[in-house]
């Protein structure tokens, strides 16, 4: 981790430890929709079921193919679970379909099948521009009533982005803060990202996939599962300007990007409407990044190639995935 000591962010005041929670300010609905309409990004793109991908071009790729170095290789996505719990009330199915036969001739074959409804809290996944509308609109103003039925989406569909390739920024808050998570419930500021940029001597820039570490991974392994839609660490409302404002083309984390409970009356996932519905960002949710973080301090910076490959399913709204930082 880089950075002098007048980069490192100011202790919090006394009485609360560094991670603990930091709410954000209520922020109304007139509110909301105000800076839904600031960070809307309709109408740029001709192909707007891309969204904010299409920012990424070749030469984005060739400057974050040019990050690798050691050729570290870096799984972010979670272990296939098939267990219920707090965090993981839709589990994913995995059995055995065929066993092999010894009296069939060779060779014998051992087949598994696989189902899950993965969009939750228990499943890496990507979030396609068909997953979110904001008062019946998807991105670009496409009512979304119309652009997806039971048959699925007809406009933002997963088979629309293709594999995701570009440069990732790690945004490792518990790092920066020299703590070892943030609790539930803890609000990422802009304030925050800029001073965990200096901190970690990483600064974001168009067409990067951000990835928030808020040590989720890490708590849960040390103090067991708990429900993440009544309480997460996460980005605060207030910090969405800055990430349209640098231009990014993805968002992700080891939560779902929103802090919860919400700041914002009336709404769950904030973030999630802001990113998809209004600046056309898909995200990545329910990463696994304490590996990811481990390797960066290792070798000492937070940028690094970024492989998404999602599922090629028409219609989809997303797929569960397996990101890879190559470092």
């Amino acid at each position: 981790m880089t950075g002098s000591p007048a980069d490192v962010p100011t202790p919090p005041p006394a009485g609360r430890p560094q991670g603990g929670p930091v709410p954000g300010a209520a922020v109304s609905r007139e509110e909301f929709d105000a800076l839904f309409a600031s960070v809307r990004g309709w109408g740029r793109w001709a192909a707007a079921g891309r969204g904010a991908w299409n920012r990424v071009t070749a030469d984005h790729v060739r400057r974050a193919a040019a990050l690798v170095r050691s050729g570290t290789v870096v799984p972010m996505g979670r272990p296939w679970d098939t267990r219920p719990g707090p965090d993981n009330a839709k589990p994913a199915l995995h059995y055995m379909s065929e066993l092999g036969d010894v009296e069939a001739p060779e060779p014998s074959v051992y087949k598994d099948f696989l189902a899950v409804d993965y969009h939750g809290k228990g499943v890496s996944h990507l979030d396609a521009l068909s997953h979110v509308a904001y008062r019946g609109r998807l991105f670009d103003g496409h009512a979304a009533r119309e652009a997806v039925d039971a048959a699925g989406a007809r406009f933002g569909a997963v088979s629309e982005l293709g594999p995701l390739v570009t440069r990732g920024v790690l945004l490792d808050l518990p790092a920066a803060l020299g703590v070892p998570w943030l609790e539930p419930g803890h609000a990422v500021h802009a304030p925050d990202l800029i001073a965990a940029e200096r901190t970690l001597g990483v600064a974001i820039g168009e067409g990067d996939a951000v990835l928030l570490r808020s040590g989720a991974g890490r708590r849960r392994r040390e103090t067991g599962p708990w429900d993440p839609s009544a309480a997460s660490a996460g980005w605060h409302v207030d910090a969405v300007p800055l990430l349209a404002e640098r231009g990014i083309a993805l968002l992700g984390g080891d939560g779902d990007s929103d802090v919860r409970p919400s700041p914002v009356e009336g709404l769950h996932s904030p973030v999630h409407a802001l990113a998809i519905a209004a600046m056309g960002v898909p995200l990545l949710d329910n990463l696994n990044l304490e590996r990811l973080s481990a390797a960066c301090a290792e070798a000492g910076r937070y940028a690094f190639l970024l492989v998404v490959t999602p599922l090629d399913v028409p219609g989809g709204t997303g797929s569960p995935v397996n990101p890879v930082a190559v470092l």
